[in-house]
């Protein structure tokens, strides 16, 4: 099974952009076709827009955000998600225990692709290796 972070769903998102056919160049060549997400991501996109429809009082210049986030549930629905479960919970509690400096939704991340024993694709390298016997690769670069 193969995890999908928050910035490789975003180049999946756009296929206008540069990345978009090296990701999917790679992912139709991987042997491994089980590819998912984490409800973590979603809620990390979620939260973005949600944030942008709180910044206006007028409901007009709402609109575009209430847009997005509308385009955003209807990608994720299309997607598997891992869910944040009493296991991922308990993984994540065990990497804070070892006082991992990650962020704490890259660790929530984490602990859900360390519980299905999955490889997660992330850009972000530099902190996700820093996680214990996390299988972490990017796809993008």
């Amino acid at each position: 099974m193969i995890v999908l972070d928050t910035d490789h769903i975003v180049v999946l998102k756009d296929s206008r952009g540069s990345e978009h056919a090296t990701l999917t160049a790679k992912m139709a060549a991987s042997p491994d076709q089980d590819f998912v997400t984490a409800v973590i991501t979603l809620e990390e996109q979620m939260r973005g827009w949600l944030a942008l429809t709180r910044r206006h009082n007028d409901v007009r210049r709402q609109l575009s955000a209430y847009a997005k986030l509308n385009e955003l549930v209807d990608y994720f629905s299309r997607w598997p998600r891992l869910s944040f479960d009493k296991q991922a919970a308990d993984e994540f509690d065990n990497l804070r225990r070892q006082k991992i400096r990650v962020a704490i939704m890259d660790l929530k991340i984490a602990a859900t692709v360390l519980v299905h024993g999955a490889v997660l694709l992330s850009a972000n390298l530099r902190d996700f290796q820093q996680v214990p016997n996390l299988h972490v690769e990017d796809w993008l670069h």
